[in-house]
This record gives structure tokens, sequence and C-alpha cells, in this order.
């Protein structure tokens, strides 16, 4: 279990801390844990989402299993840095959909004191690093890497495979859209995607003539 880190008064600097995983991983989950931690200690808490995520609530921040916090919607990261002064600790959802800008007000507000948290997807629906993710888990003090269960072998789930056909990056969507999948069951599910999809371009081909 992961444990804040002990407050130094002399050092007049905070920290960053990530959640990242897959889909279904309960990075919001262990994200709300900690701040509800900071509140019930009187501590000043901000809460922050990018405004385009609207699945579960236009202002809360809500989790796969329903627990869920009060956030402020925003549009990009810039709007983070201003409303976040005076605070003790600053909590962030959904940190991919964000601008690559998110990494440098994390590290500002870091710099003044505050307890940043930061929970985000690590991999796109490809497998490949997402948005301003990687670096951000670059210069956190703290990386946690949680894992979703594979719905197709069991086994620890740190992709999360799109099951439409849909190929824009970014696609809000639940478990009608998207699964969980360990490495290998992503691989072959991927390599299905692939087959299917020289299938598909041979028989255009062939009625094309």
């Amino acid at each position: 279990m992961f444990l804040e880190n002990t407050v130094n008064q002399k050092e007049q600097f905070g920290w960053i801390e990530v959640i990242s995983g897959s889909m279904f991983s309960g990075k919001t989950e262990e994200l709300i844990r900690r701040l509800r931690r900071a509140q019930f200690a009187k501590q000043k808490v901000e809460i922050f989402k990018p405004a385009i995520d609207t699945r579960y609530h236009d202002e809360m921040v809500v989790s796969h299993d329903a627990n869920e916090i009060r956030s402020t919607p925003v549009p990009a990261a810039a709007n983070i840095a201003i409303l976040a002064q005076g605070c003790d600790v600053v909590g962030i959802d959904e940190a991919q959909f964000f601008d690559d800008e998110i990494v440098k007000i994390c590290n500002d507000l870091a710099n003044q004191g505050i307890r940043v948290i930061v929970a985000g997807l690590d991999m796109d629906f490809k497998g490949n690093p997402f948005g301003p993710m990687p670096a951000l888990m670059a210069t956190a003090e703290y990386v946690t890497k949680v894992h979703a269960v594979c719905t197709r072998t069991g086994n620890l789930a740190n992709y999360s495979f799109r099951k439409t056909d849909n190929d824009k990056l970014v696609m809000l969507g639940e478990n009608e859209e998207y699964e969980p999948l360990s490495r290998a069951a992503f691989y072959h599910a991927m390599k299905e995607n692939q087959e299917k999809e020289k299938s598909e371009l041979a028989k255009n081909k062939k009625t094309q003539k």
C-alpha cells in the first residue's frame, strides 16, 4: 500500500504522485482514497478533471465501482494553475487527456509546496505511451502502477483493448468499448485485428476489379 510522504516543514516543496495503469485497474479509486484521507486531515484539497470527461457526471470524479468525489472540470491544464493556488493537495484525474502543459503545471505546483496526485492511463488503445503520462511519471517522486484482471486469461492486465472499429485516439467508453488484457492476450487481439484488416482490403480490391 502507498504511504504518504512525511512532511518536513523545513523543506518548502511538495511532490508529485502518479497512479497509472489500464482501464478498470482502480486508478480513480486509489486517487479518491488518497484525496479523502487528505480531506479527513483537514487539508485544503482541490480536484480537477478534463472537461471532456462526462461519462458518469459533469463535475464528479467517479470510479468504475461508483465511488465519487467532487471536482472542477477544466478545458486545459493552464486553468489548474490558476484554481489551485493556496491548496495543500491537488488531485488530477484522467491526466492523459490534458495537453503537455500539464507536466509543467504539476511541477510548478510541487515546487510551491503542494502535494500533487495524478491518475491516468499510461498507454492508449494501441499500446503506445499516452499523451503527457510518460513525462509525468518520469518527473514524479512516486509512481504507482495498478493492474486490472485480463478478461480473457485471468492474468494481470495492463493494456486497454478497444473492441470497436473507431480509430480516434480519444474515445470515452466503458466495458462495451474497452476490455483490459494481459500482454499475451493484447498481442493476439491486435494480430487478429490486423489480419481482419488485410482480409477486408483484399476483398475490396477484388470488388473494385
